[in-house]
């Protein structure tokens, strides 16, 4: 995947600063996609991929290195009624990384999409036939358990400067404010207290520091 984004967690609305992806249900006004189109319509997210051109992936990847027959993956379809979209939670640290390569590298042409549906408790018990594997912990729960959250230290990738669209959207909290509701009562702040930092990879001659 390009760039090296390890995982993502929000909405990139500041360099270095994102609010985290929350699901709500369509039709309560809280979705990124109701407050900058006006509409709900899709809810979930649109992963779309492009292959890179020949003659850039040989650039970068020589002939005696060219890909291998990997196998394919295939994705199943859920249930079209799961109603939920993707909302602005809280501001959260995490860098979304530039793509290395030029516009140009990439085969615009020819593309594949995968629509990913979020699917709450009750659309779970109708796709599986079997109740939901658990109740997710809040952070606050999370963080009072001692678990670690994690920073991922990327030294050789550019982050990005975050969208001027995005950095308009308001919060759950910020909208329920407005609408005098209450949507996620256990959503409570929390200062992580365990922080694991993780490293794309050592550089030349660098030594990985321990505890002690």
């Amino acid at each position: 995947m390009v760039p090296a984004q390890p995982w993502l967690d929000g909405y990139a609305v500041e360099k270095g600063v994102i609010r985290q992806f929350v699901a709500m249900p369509l039709g309560s006004g809280y979705s990124a996609e109701a407050q900058i189109t006006g509409r709900e319509e899709h809810g979930g997210l649109q992963v779309i991929v492009y292959p890179m051109k020949r003659e850039s992936y040989e650039c970068v990847y020589p002939p005696p290195f060219l890909a291998r027959p990997r196998g394919s993956m295939t994705f199943g379809r859920v249930a079209q009624d799961a109603c939920m979209g993707l909302a602005p939670g809280g501001r959260m640290r995490q860098e979304i990384f530039d793509d290395p390569f030029e516009p140009g590298d990439w085969d615009t042409q020819h593309a594949s999409r995968c629509f990913v549906h979020l699917a709450n408790s009750m659309v779970w018990r109708a796709i599986t036939g079997q109740e939901p594997p658990t109740v997710p912990p809040t952070a606050k729960e999370y963080t009072r358990a001692g678990l670690p959250w994690f920073e991922y230290y990327g030294a050789d990738q550019v982050a990005l400067e975050g969208s001027s669209i995005l950095d308009k959207l308001k919060s759950v909290t910020q909208l329920a404010k407005q609408k005098g509701d209450v949507p996620l009562p256990e959503n409570e702040p929390v200062t992580p207290q365990k922080v694991i930092q993780l490293r794309a990879a050592l550089r030349k001659h660098q030594v990985r520091e321990g505890e002690f």
